[in-house]
């Protein structure tokens, strides 16, 4: 047998680094032979696999995802990228989580989803790691998946959609969609209305074109540390995309080599801090909430909603962008993306922070252009003077919910008003136009059954709609309180994520028609106003509702999936502040043939 396995392992002692994946091929035994040979069919040398680093690039690309579907030709872009900077670009496809397909809501899949993530890394050779997403959950599950196994991991997005204009106007997909729905509801607008809309409203790829979800999320990356900065809100149909793919594989070919950084070493409680202050300033998703909690369990950094509710009052609110604002993300990409804004907040940030090219996040900024006065506030002169979401407890939440302020109207933002209490979304359906109800524009909506474990897991039904007869007097907003979620598209003032949830006995599972419920966003309370005694009579009848799932995923998800406090993960998934030993110690599969 040839000597280059022990070559290859000396040359990377010399150099003070071992590449992962160096546990599958420098080894001259029957698995070396074995894990070599398998991967001759596509065109791979046995020098190559000695010699080089390894790259994977984790696809979640679907037909079923068309935020997703621009993947396909990116990847290609990244193995390119991979191949200039010296290492072996090795493609696998993932799950894919499509939003408006997946029923009954891809939040469900989210940690599934971080679990496929996170095996294909731990399983296969690869010194580093390229996330390709978009759609809203697809992000977020790889991060969390790939933060798990601690290889250098570096995030790349679709882009946005490049958005259609109908009647002059420039239309963001789930944000128009909302608006269109109440303006049919009140009978403003008619179904051939609607044909128009659909025939146009997605006509590319690439995910929702405003500051929902999805722009969020990606947005946090660049402030994680965890994707270039500028990349995120590229268009997906621009060419400028397929440039950062190329260079995103050139930047994981570069760490596979020198072995990071890794996710460890740049989600730091600083790094969150700085994904904190540019959610408020953007006025993103009050999804992000759920996602940033999520990702710091598997981190190990210690991070909670009151950090959020601390950051947030301090840092202001900058970007005028739908749906807070008037704006399309592609002309906050116009004048310089993400860096934009967090060199307006600079202030506010650790700038010490890493990030995934080796360089520091205020080396990084040094060429970052200033705000623009219209799409971008200068500091000095901001929309808000604290950020666009806002932290609430109360005998209501008493764990916890969260507002979009910046997305709330402002007479409502201080309100009490009678409760009107839905049992399920189904219920709501059924029976918000019927006027025997007698809602008035006054009354708090409740929807219950609807968060983690209720739903099943935690869907967007927090945007609660209101009945057609207030709609057809001009009421457009309304207070409404739930334990679901809210799409990053929408809009109102919609108490979200109360916690914990009416499902597992929250306090949301007490509250009856006609109790007060009060909200004052400035005192961050959310209060039921009943007397204790009343609350625990209701509380020794209430019944736990059966389980959705008895099998398979859903199962598991219910039985250990957490409350939206803590980012809705799996208390099985998150680190318990003890090192585990590697599950798949590679010398167990090799050890019982030995040398040859």
């Amino acid at each position: 047998m040839s000597d280059a396995p022990d070559r290859a392992r000396a040359a990377e002692t010399a150099v003070g680094i071992h590449r992962r994946s160096s546990d599958w091929f420098a080894h001259a035994d029957l698995p070396g032979f074995v894990h070599r040979s398998s991967l001759t069919p596509i065109g791979l040398t046995r020098e190559e696999l000695l010699t080089k680093p390894v790259v994977g690039i984790a696809n979640s690309w679907a037909d079923y995802t068309p935020c997703n579907a621009g993947l396909r030709r990116l990847a290609e872009e990244v193995r390119g990228g991979v191949l200039a900077g010296g290492g072996i670009p090795l493609e696998f496809p993932t799950i894919s989580l499509g939003e408006n397909l997946m029923k009954p809501t891809t939040m469900l899949f989210r940690n599934l989803m971080s679990m496929d993530i996170e095996e294909c890394i731990r399983g296969y050779p690869m010194d580093a790691v390229v996330l390709l997403g978009g759609c809203d959950k697809t992000t977020p599950a790889q991060v969390m998946g790939a933060c798990s196994v601690d290889v250098p991991a570096i995030v790349l997005t679709t882009g946005p959609c490049s958005p259609p204009v109908v009647d002059g106007e420039e239309l963001a997909g789930g944000h128009a969609v909302w608006r269109f729905v109440d303006r049919l509801r009140a009978g403003q607008a008619d179904h051939a209305d609607m044909a128009e809309l659909e025939s146009s409203i997605m006509s590319t790829v690439g995910h929702c074109a405003e500051m929902g979800t999805a722009s969020t999320i990606a947005s946090v990356m660049e402030a994680l540390g965890l994707a270039p900065l500028g990349s995120t809100m590229v268009p997906a149909p621009d060419g400028r995309r397929a440039a950062w793919g190329r260079r995103v594989g050139q930047i994981a070919a570069s760490a596979a080599a020198g072995g990071g950084p890794r996710p460890s070493q740049i989600l730091t409680p600083a790094s969150f801090d700085n994904a904190i202050a540019l959610l408020m300033s953007l006025g993103g998703s009050t999804n992000a909430v759920l996602h940033l909690l999520a990702i710091a369990g598997r981190a190990r950094v210690d991070l909670d909603l009151d950090r959020f509710d601390a950051v947030g009052r301090r840092v202001p609110m900058l970007c005028d962008l739908q749906p807070s604002g008037r704006h399309l993300v592609s002309r906050l990409n116009d004048i310089g993306g993400v860096p934009t804004v967090l060199n307006e907040i600079k202030d506010h940030l650790h700038l010490e922070a890493m990030t995934v090219t080796g360089r520091r996040l205020g080396e990084e900024l040094r060429t970052a252009q200033r705000a623009d006065g219209d799409v971008v506030r200068p500091h000095d002169d901001p929309i808000r003077a604290s950020g666009g979401i806002a932290v609430l407890r109360g005998t209501l939440a008493p764990d916890g919910a969260v507002i979009k302020v910046s997305a709330a109207s402002p007479e409502l933002l201080r309100h009490s008003g009678r409760a009107i209490v839905f049992d399920s979304v189904q219920e709501l359906a059924e029976r918000i136009d019927d006027e025997t109800l007698g809602i008035e524009p006054s009354d708090v909506l409740v929807l219950r059954n609807a968060g983690p474990r209720g739903g099943p897991g935690i869907p967007e039904w927090g945007m609660l709609p209101f009945p057609r007869y207030l709609l057809e007097q001009g009421v457009r907003d309304m207070v409404r309180v739930s334990d679901a979620r809210m799409s990053g598209t929408a809009y109102g003032t919609a108490v979200l994520h109360a916690s914990p949830e009416s499902a597992v006995g929250g306090p949301l599972a007490l509250v009856r028609t006609g109790d007060v419920i009060c909200l004052d966003v400035g005192a961050r309370r959310i209060d039921v106003l009943v007397e204790e005694a009343e609350l625990n009579r209701r509380r020794a009848r209430w019944q736990e509702p059966d389980p959705h799932y008895t099998r398979g995923w859903g199962r598991l998800f219910l039985e250990h999936v957490e409350q939206a406090h803590r980012g809705c993960d799996l208390d099985v998934l998150k680190f318990t502040g003890r090192d585990a030993p590697d599950p798949y110690p590679l010398g167990l599969f090799r050890g019982w043939i030995g040398g040859w």
